[in-house]
């Protein structure tokens, strides 16, 4: 409360007693409000600015800022029936900014020292990528497949004669080459020779062959003409105990070749695979296959029509499936003619 109001008569008592509540008065004159606020800034400023440069100068070894000049407040002017003016805002002084680092000098003002002892050039050096995509060795060939895929007939059966492939050659007698036209337009392939086959060192003899030989004359064929007999291994495959079985996987690979050659030189229009191990050993099959599953169709092998069906041997146990197997024939005698 001002002096002159305090002595003025009128007002003296009231007011006394708003400041002996803490109140005070509840309006002020507009000339005083704004001298007022012009002196609390001034004195904000006054405390403010040594504080900051005080910061700033233990912070960067750089002269403080300049404190930013405070604009005189203009008087407005003085009426008797003016509101209240609310005192001015003190003006912002701005927040010291954040130190600048610098890099390391030696004393004389040049680089640090360390970055001598660095290697630029090396690190420099491109890197090796590994490459994910490498060819991967090609397999080894064959040196006798490579040998067998440009013998001729003589050259053929003389290699057969002699080949100690696989483990079969220990217990042969003879090897079974094939035996009819070669030029024919019929092959016929079984799975692999018995003990006839193997004594006599020609395939489907016996009961089984008699067999066949009844149904080519019933397809107007004859065994020697126009037709080719050969088996699917050229050793008979035998148990522990001297009984036939069909040969492994490992036999039919490593016997293959000598088919393949052969099929290659006789050049025939349809191959018919007699029984199971024939028909999966050509097609590349899984060996838990059945033959019904693959009869009655027209199968591939390098381009050539295929016709699968029971073996002589299988019929002369099953006589009901013979009827089967002729439908199988006249299946692939009508590929034939075609």
């Amino acid at each position: 409360m001002s002096e002159e109001m305090k002595q003025d008569p009128s007002f003296g008592s009231s007011l006394a007693l708003l400041d002996a509540l803490g109140i005070g008065p509840v309006w002020v004159r507009r000339e005083l409000a704004v001298e007022e606020a012009v002196e609390a800034s001034a004195a904000q400023d006054a405390v403010a600015l040594p504080e900051v440069a005080s910061a700033t100068q233990r912070q960067v070894p750089v002269p403080p800022p300049e404190a930013p000049a405070v604009a005189p407040v203009a008087r407005a002017p003085v009426t008797s029936d003016a509101a209240a003016m609310p005192p001015a805002a003190a003006p912002s002084v701005p927040a010291p900014s954040a130190p600048r680092v610098r890099a390391p000098v030696d004393e004389d003002g040049g680089p640090p020292s360390w970055l001598d002892d660095m290697n630029f050039a090396t690190s420099m050096e491109p890197m090796p990528i590994p490459d994910g995509d490498e060819e991967e060795d090609a397999p080894a060939v064959d040196p006798v497949i490579a040998r067998i895929k440009s013998m001729d007939w003589p050259q053929l059966k003389q290699q057969v004669s002699e080949c100690r492939r696989c483990g079969l050659c220990n217990g042969r007698k003879n090897t079974v080459f094939g035996v009819g036209d070669e030029k024919a337009k019929w092959l016929f392939i079984g799975e692999g020779p018995g003990r006839n086959e193997d004594i006599q060192g020609e395939p489907f003899v016996g009961p089984a062959g008699k067999l066949l030989d009844n149904m080519l004359l019933a397809m107007g064929v004859k065994r020697g003409a126009n037709a080719y007999i050969a088996n699917i291994v050229k050793c008979r495959p035998t148990d522990d105990n001297g009984r036939d079985r069909p040969p492994s996987p490992q036999e039919v690979a490593a016997c293959l070749p000598y088919l393949q050659r052969q099929i290659e030189l006789i050049q025939p229009t349809v191959l018919v695979a007699l029984g199971k191990t024939a028909a999966l050993s050509l097609l590349g099959l899984d060996p838990a296959t059945p033959v019904s599953r693959l009869r009655g169709s027209v199968h591939r092998y390098q381009d050539l029509p295929l016709v699968v069906t029971y073996h002589p041997a299988y019929l002369l146990r099953t006589l009901n499936d013979k009827s089967k197997a002729w439908a199988d024939l006249c299946l692939a005698m009508s590929t034939y003619q075609a």
